[in-house]
């Protein structure tokens, strides 16, 4: 069992954003210690010993929501709505074969990887190929193939989603979770979501799915039945079946009292939406109502980038803009989105997004060093409003470092990069 000390750093532990100096023991998988104060003992009994003077170790921050592999279409359908966006990635996203989702994959990691991101959630497809990269890279994630009901290979979708599933639920060390991942009210009817619930049941499996990110859509959905996405979903059955809800952007009370009642879990993902001008959710409504929230990036298509940070940052002041609010998001409120919070969106049931004895050892330092995070104030406001991804300067995930002095040990990035190229060049240059 290796074991790990980080000493003379500081230590922020939990969403509370308690600030102490002292050191952390990590012993194979687990945090054994934390401690404040300085490390008096000998440090001949350790594997592996970091100094962490002029640094902070804070818990792995959590990404609830994306699509790995679409790093391949960073910057490839810039400045359009959903849907128009939509109609020039889908034809892209048929021609991508395992290899592209396995390169595309591995590029996606690296930069959650260094930018502090320690657990992420993937619905897309070819899924056996993003959880070798997950098996490889040493990252965590929840993995579900995403699916799509309206089309002549729905019922074998769904097959292989269930199978992949079974095949991959905690795998890697326990790294692994598996969902089913139907895509969206509207790519998903009302006989294939029955089949969705019906297998969830079956095998135990959590659900994922795209909900209320448009007021087209939801006008759509009105204007078909009657009733909104969510109240849809409410009335199919799905969130009898515990289910991870991306975007809920365009919601009203009702559909808010339905999340509540029905324990649904949100993945918030202010960049994509803003981005892509699907608006603003109404995150303090969801958090008034004691609604389950966690920060996501969504892919890189509709984002651009995979940083966790400067989701932390754009979350806490976009909602003190709108609601003209300079307390709507505090720095605590922001920094537990993206750590604990994410933790509950994706695995209740595990012990991540904080850092306490007992706990799974997913663990960032940042580096304090630098000028944008000076004078030292109030730490945790810097991390949240200051810092971004390029501050990480080591990582651990179940224990094990990836990350050292931002050298990626799991990765080969030049490598990553030339396969990535090849993918790009094949499918977007033709």
């Amino acid at each position: 069992m290796t074991r790990t000390l980080i000493y003379n750093g500081m230590i922020v532990a939990d969403s509370m954003g308690e600030q102490r100096a002292g050191y952390m023991i990590i012993e194979g998988t687990r945090i054994a210690n934390v401690e404040t104060g300085a490390y008096t003992g000998s440090i001949e009994a350790f594997d592996d010993v970091i100094d962490a003077s002029g640094k902070v170790a804070i818990p792995g921050l959590i990404n609830t929501h994306g699509h790995a592999a679409m790093v391949l279409l960073r910057g490839y359908a810039d400045d359009l709505p959903l849907m128009d966006w939509l109609q020039k990635i889908w034809p892209i996203e048929e021609k991508m074969t395992p290899n592209d989702i396995y390169w595309g994959t591995q590029l996606a990691i690296a930069e959650m990887l260094l930018s502090g991101t320690t657990c992420f959630t993937d619905m897309y497809f070819h899924m056996d190929e993003v959880a070798k990269a997950v098996e490889e890279t040493g990252i965590r994630a929840m993995l579900g193939r995403g699916l799509i009901g309206v089309n002549e290979r729905a019922d074998q979708s769904l097959e292989e989603g269930v199978a992949f599933a079974r095949r991959w639920q905690g795998a890697a060390e326990g790294r692994i979770a598996t969902s089913i991942a139907p895509h969206a009210p509207y790519t998903c009817p009302s006989g294939y979501l029955r089949k969705v619930i019906a297998q969830s049941e079956k095998y135990d499996l959590p659900l994922q799915i795209h909900l209320s990110e448009t007021a087209f859509e939801v006008e759509e959905c009105r204007r078909q039945f009657g009733i909104s996405p969510i109240e849809l979903m409410e009335t199919e059955g799905i969130f009898t079946r515990p289910t991870i809800a991306a975007h809920c952007v365009h919601v009203d009370s009702h559909d808010l009292d339905i999340l509540a009642s029905r324990n649904v879990r949100v993945a918030h993902n202010p960049g994509s939406n803003l981005k892509l001008a699907s608006g603003v959710a109404p995150l303090i409504s969801m958090l008034d109502r004691g609604v389950t929230v966690g920060l996501g990036t969504d892919g890189a298509g509709s984002n651009n980038k995979l940083d966790i940070f400067s989701e932390m940052r754009l979350v806490s002041l976009l909602h003190k803009g709108v609601l003209q609010n300079p307390l709507a998001v505090s720095a605590p409120v922001a920094f537990q989105l993206a750590t604990s919070g994410g933790a509950n969106v994706l695995m209740p049931e595990q012990r991540i997004g904080m850092l306490e004895v007992g706990a799974i050892a997913d663990v960032v330092l940042v580096d304090l060093q630098q000028p944008h995070l000076w004078p030292a104030h109030n730490l945790l406001a810097h991390l949240v409003y200051a810092a971004d991804g390029k501050d990480v300067s080591h990582v651990f995930v179940n224990g094990r470092k990836l990350v050292e002095n931002r050298r990626l040990l799991t990765i080969d990035l030049e490598q990553v990069k030339k396969q990535v190229n090849r993918s790009v060049a094949k499918l977007c240059n033709n």
